[in-house]
């Protein structure tokens, strides 16, 4: 579990045990006996699965993640014509609509003025944002509004992809893919620059897990 403090820590822990009553009264409205085995705990099993794992998002600052260094130290990401673009970026998140999961890639491309953020911390960065009940197109916004304001680049692109279980589970029962993209700085200015980095995301997507997923589910 990602909390910010031990505050953070008991505040959590006393939300657990207010949300596993109310799962327990859902059960209970569905017709279940919440004292069999295989249910009494599950009040506790599934708070603590929204708490400590899908939505721990809502208790991480994401600025936490702002150390970076000078351009020549950065060996992981690509760069091409003097921006970088880290690709295939998972995340995992629950649909506000209906309380399904949403699974996805990430792509980010920035064009750093003096220093680069490292690798890791645009997975976890997403993951912050990902970890709380979202829409793709606002998760797609937070994230390049994120580094636009706090790492203060010339420009960023994010795309993301992702398949909706709830149009798997219910409604169309088909497994469509959204792509969102956002732009900012010369991204929004520069189509040719734009268009270079949307080729570069689309070579590295090809054979991606989230193809995978797309395969199995049809």
């Amino acid at each position: 579990m990602r909390v910010p403090s031990k505050a953070g820590v008991i505040e959590v822990e006393e939300k657990i045990k207010k949300i596993a009553e109310l799962v327990k009264e859902i059960l209970k409205e569905l017709g279940e006996d919440v004292n069999r085995e295989g249910i009494r705990e599950t009040p506790y099993r599934v708070a603590r699965m929204l708490l400590h794992e899908l939505l721990y998002g809502y208790y991480v600052d994401p600025r936490q993640y702002l150390k970076s260094f000078a351009i020549d130290d950065d060996e992981d990401a690509i760069r091409v014509n003097g921006f970088v673009v880290v690709t295939n970026i998972p995340f995992r998140s629950l649909c506000e609509h209906h309380l399904l999961p949403i699974i996805g890639l990430a792509h980010i491309a920035y064009i750093p003025q003096n220093r680069v953020l490292g690798l890791s911390k645009f997975v976890r960065i997403v993951d912050a944002f990902a970890r709380r009940l979202q829409i793709q197109e606002r998760l797609t916004e937070q994230i390049a509004e994120f580094i636009y304001r706090e790492v203060a680049p010339e420009g960023v692109m994010v795309v993301t992809e992702a398949i909706h279980t709830c149009t798997i589970m219910r409604g169309v029962k088909e497994p469509i893919k959204t792509v969102a993209i956002t732009l900012r700085g010369k991204f929004a200015e520069d189509q040719v620059l734009r268009m270079q980095a949307l080729n570069i995301v689309s070579l590295a997507r090809r054979g991606t897990p989230l193809k995978e997923f797309e395969d199995l589910v049809k």
